[in-house]
């Protein structure tokens, strides 16, 4: 059995012969770049251009030595473009280490120091990084002041941090609704496919509630949701109409290359869901239908939500919408304690994720502590299938690699494969 024949097995609710393993086929599955770093001098591997693919979190492309000595069944379509050193530019982390960014990424430092990306027009900034900052956070909500204005929508979208091209992972800027950009994607997933036998997720988006955060605020949007329903379903059908359009020109190009196709939507917070499952029902499951269910016809794909937090409230009605697995499983949130979600939810989504907490057991706990937690989590989630081994969230820059190391060997030991040697 390979990797993608593993992912497959697992997510048809069959127990393959070991867990599935990602890491880093998704921007909540990867790891911080200078804890990338770090973790490459620790094993002693040897020095590589160290590639930032996703500015805003600082993500690191895990190259293929890492793949295979931690035994990862799964990679992220964008792995599959910018492979040529003409498509990076040399950039500094927060630490001083240098790395490369994306070409198409052109960050700028303002008068104060603080670094600065650009919408599409390259003036209005979106995001910034704060000096000594890790991360770069959005400060431009194209629509907050102007709710109404939805006739400029498809424009606007792009002019948020998350959406606007300069922040998208590779292939970058590329669109598929055109013919060139298609037939670019297209070759890009071919030839990725048949360079590897592990299981391919594209990362699509999306997003509907989260889009809502973007384009209004997160307070103008709430307001929005409780006290104007039409504006909000004239919002949510425009920009379903958008994701759909979009939906079929992306599966066009890399459907049959690709074995998951990802959407984006954070609905949970530590303590529960963002929105009522009242709401959720009224304004979101019937555009989550047309989307999932659309994309099951057009490709052979499982359907992932990233959403973190807690929402378990929700999951009987996204599981009726189609949806087939969620990420990256909140352990730490309320009401997302492995047993309680295996039991009421077991055989009918898949985990992706739920594997090591990454808010206290990573960060401090013992290599033992990391080891227990990661067994007792793998022993409640693996059984009849349903689960794929993800840390919960991204690997932090200050997480020891030692600690890394060990939740991997944790993985091994269940799945009876070779440990890494330090």
């Amino acid at each position: 059995m390979n990797s993608r024949d593993r992912v497959r097995q697992a997510m048809d609710f069959v127990q393959p012969e070991r867990v599935p393993v990602d890491f880093g086929a998704h921007r909540s599955s990867g790891i911080m770049a200078m804890a990338y770093a770090n973790l490459r001098d620790y094993l002693g591997l040897p020095k590589r251009p160290l590639k930032v693919y996703d500015i805003p979190q600082q993500l690191a492309v895990l190259d293929e030595d890492i793949l295979d000595l931690f035994h990862i069944d799964t990679i992220e379509l964008g792995r599959g473009f910018c492979l040529d050193d003409s498509e990076w530019s040399p950039w500094v982390l927060p630490d001083g280490s240098e790395c490369l960014i994306p070409s198409w990424v052109n960050p700028r430092k303002n008068v104060e120091g603080h670094w600065l990306v650009f919408g599409p027009d390259g003036k209005t900034p979106v995001a910034m990084q704060k000096k000594g900052v890790l991360y770069f956070e959005t400060i431009h909500w194209p629509l907050e002041k102007t709710p109404h204005e939805l006739d400029r929508l498809a424009d606007e979208i792009g002019f948020t941090m998350w959406a606007a091209p300069a922040m998208t992972s590779p292939p970058g800027p590329v669109s598929a609704v055109t013919e060139e950009g298609a037939l670019y994607l297209t070759a890009g997933a071919r030839k990725l496919r048949e360079s590897t036998d592990r299981a391919i997720v594209g990362l699509f988006g999306g997003n509907l509630f989260e889009l809502g955060q973007w384009l209004f605020g997160m307070e103008g949007f709430y307001v929005l949701l409780a006290g104007e329903p039409d504006l909000v379903n004239d919002y949510l059908d425009r920009l379903t109409a958008i994701h759909l359009r979009n939906l079929e020109a992306y599966l066009g190009a890399v459907g049959p290359y690709i074995d998951v196709i990802a959407f984006g939507d954070d609905y949970g917070m530590q303590t529960g869901p963002q929105i009522s499952p009242r709401m959720y029902k009224k304004y979101f499951k019937p555009r989550h239908e047309r989307m999932w269910q659309h994309a099951k016809a057009l490709a052979p794909v499982k359907v992932m939500l990233h959403s973190c937090g807690s929402f378990p409230e929700f999951l009987d009605d996204m599981i009726e919408a189609g949806l087939d697995a969620f990420n990256p499983v909140q352990i730490s949130s309320a009401n997302m304690e492995p047993e309680r979600l295996k039991a009421q939810f077991g055989g009918r989504i898949t985990f992706w994720g739920g594997g090591c907490d990454t808010q206290q057991v990573i960060r401090s706990g013992t290599p033992q502590e990391i080891r227990e937690h990661v067994l007792r989590n793998m022993e409640i989630f693996a059984p009849g299938g349903g689960f794929v081994f993800q840390q919960v969230h991204n690997i932090m820059a200050d997480i020891p690699p030692a600690n890394v190391v060990a939740m991997f060997n944790a993985v091994a030991e269940f799945n009876g494969t070779e440990p890494i040697a330090v």
